[in-house]
């Protein structure tokens, strides 16, 4: 089977894609991706999500350049190496963004990628569970649901909010963005639906889609300004094969490796490459740059119950949550670690919320490590930045595949300082709501625990800087537009100045969302499936 289409890389985009190119029998997909199946089952209990950072067999593990303005911290940046990608490694939080992310994207001349053009993709995905109206959708193949598993701490939190100035909001992907409520999650039957679950599982009976695994892209094939096919690295045995398309080849590598893969090609800034010893095809100057990303900062306090998940997968506790999970499919296990969140402004001025609260009832200093979680129970607010000024690129440290790729998201490096200076706002606040009469019957103490001393401003930008982490969202490397820094045109999501080539995943959306991307970028996968079917 020669393919119509090549798509590089099973994530949260190239799922979507082969499952509804392939809808079509008369056309042939070929999906290549460089990580082996998804069959850990840490991926598919939610509560085990954390034991999937620095598992180099399902994530990348890539971590950033020393950033300048962050105290030269080299910063954790979690990739899911996997059927279903990321999409297999997050927190599984279902979050649309603010529909004014998606008004400037046609504000900024990409036709047809406006919140009304969009709805009707986030609900053709969804499955929800709780809602259905305008907004939502339950035919979709995506589940989306609330908690199995829901501490009192989540109604809590809720009520803190509201005490502290913040409505609440039983539906932030509805008719306002704004408020405090309970997180809705990619999980069906007590397991991750990831869209590998969700979208290629269902696909893979047809005859017309084939999946080759551990298969990492070297370089796009190019012919005569055209891209003809992809030369892949078998991962176990070290050689290459060429594979070629009678379409077209989509790259859905995500937001760090389709500027890498691109860059490889020679699609990219000339000047650049050169240093690199890599002919140019095409001389493409925005391809890695405008690299936006969420940061967040760890707060928490102590907790008088075990109601927490420090110890949900220690003995003796988790034999019995064991039970509950395999027996009963219910039980701290078939849920995400998180619970609750809220958006709102840190100046009433703003068009929309520039903070979010994610609430987990869980504490440790180190959130990405589940071996050095205390044994002390607690919740922790992460106060997350969501309309970040700076910019950063992603480039090459080499000219080959196999190296990682070169990120440098230049956090909190805007000239005003207004990222630090929001940030710093969400903060202040996050210790509001965690010191709140709402918290008092579940709270040991009276004060945080994380940080200890929190006095002072510069005292908490001390803990920005010591402790803020990427909320792994990165977006805008390949941005979809019609400046001279686009890298795909809004009509067709094609590559300027090639044929054959299109780009159709996080790295195209021309800002990070206000909110958490997995979502988002389903979305756009729905809608290019349309743009490339016609």
């Amino acid at each position: 089977m020669k393919p119509d289409y090549i798509i590089i890389g099973a994530g949260s985009a190239g799922c979507v894609l082969a499952n509804r190119l392939s809808e079509n029998p008369n056309v042939n997909v070929l999906l290549l991706e460089a990580g082996g199946k998804d069959s850990s089952m840490n991926i598919h209990i939610p509560a085990a999500y954390s034991k999937l950072n620095y598992d180099k067999a399902l994530n990348w593990d890539f971590f950033t350049e020393p950033q300048k303005h962050v105290k030269n911290r080299r910063m954790y940046q979690p990739r899911g190496k996997t059927l279903g990608g990321s999409s297999s490694i997050n927190c599984m939080a279902y979050i649309r963004g603010n529909k004014e992310n998606y008004n400037d994207w046609e504000r900024w001349g990409n036709t047809g990628w406006n919140y009304e053009a969009m709805l009707p993709y986030f609900r053709k995905s969804e499955n929800n569970q709780q809602f259905y109206n305008e907004f939502h959708g339950r035919n979709g193949l995506l589940n989306v649901t609330h908690n199995i598993h829901i501490t009192p701490l989540a109604e809590a939190f809720v009520q803190a909010n509201i005490e502290c100035g913040i409505p609440e909001n039983q539906d932030f992907n509805g008719s306002t963005q704004e408020g405090a409520g309970k997180f809705q999650f990619t999980i069906k039957d007590a397991k991750r639906h990831s869209t590998a679950s969700a979208f290629l599982v269902p696909a893979l009976k047809r005859d017309n889609l084939r999946v080759i695994t551990n298969a990492l892209t070297k370089a796009l094939i190019i012919e005569n300004d055209h891209v003809i096919g992809v030369e892949f690295i078998k991962n176990k045995s070290g050689t290459t094969e060429k594979v070629y398309a009678q379409k077209e080849v989509i790259l859905s590598a995500g937001a760090f490796q389709s500027p890498q893969i691109l860059m490889l090609s020679g699609i990219g800034d000339a000047n650049y490459l050169k240093q690199f010893k890599i002919h140019s095809r095409v001389d493409l100057k925005g391809v890695g740059q405008n690299l936006s990303d969420h940061l967040f900062a760890n707060m928490n306090v102590f907790c008088n119950q075990r109601l927490t998940y420090n110890n949900a997968e220690r003995f003796p506790w988790v034999l019995g949550n064991a039970f509950q999970y395999f027996i009963q499919k219910k039980g701290p296990l078939s849920s995400s670690p998180l619970e609750a969140c809220s958006f709102f402004k840190t100046n009433p001025a703003l068009d929309r919320p520039d903070i979010q609260f994610h609430f987990a009832p869980v504490m440790g200093e180190d959130i990405h490590d589940l071996a050095k979680l205390p044994k002390t129970e607690g919740f922790t607010i992460l106060p997350t930045l969501l309309n970040p000024k700076s910019r950063g690129y992603v480039g090459l440290h080499s000219n080959k595949a196999t190296d990682a790729p070169l990120i440098d998201p230049q956090y909190f490096s805007d000239a005003a300082g207004e990222d630090l200076a929001t940030l710093l706002k969400g903060v202040k606040k996050a210790k509001e709501v965690l010191l709140s009469d709402a918290f008092a019957p579940f709270r040991k103490e009276n004060s945080l625990n994380f940080p200890k001393n929190s006095d002072t401003d510069d005292a908490l930008i001390e803990h920005i800087l010591n402790q803020c982490e990427t909320v792994y969202h990165p977006c805008g490397t390949c941005k979809m537009g019609i400046d001279d820094w686009a890298v795909v045109s809004p009509e067709s999501l094609k590559v300027k100045g090639i044929e054959g080539l299109r780009v159709v995943d996080a790295s195209v959306i021309p800002m990070v969302i206000s909110g958490n991307t997995n979502a988002p970028v389903i979305a756009v996968a729905e809608k290019a499936a349309d743009l490339i079917l016609g």
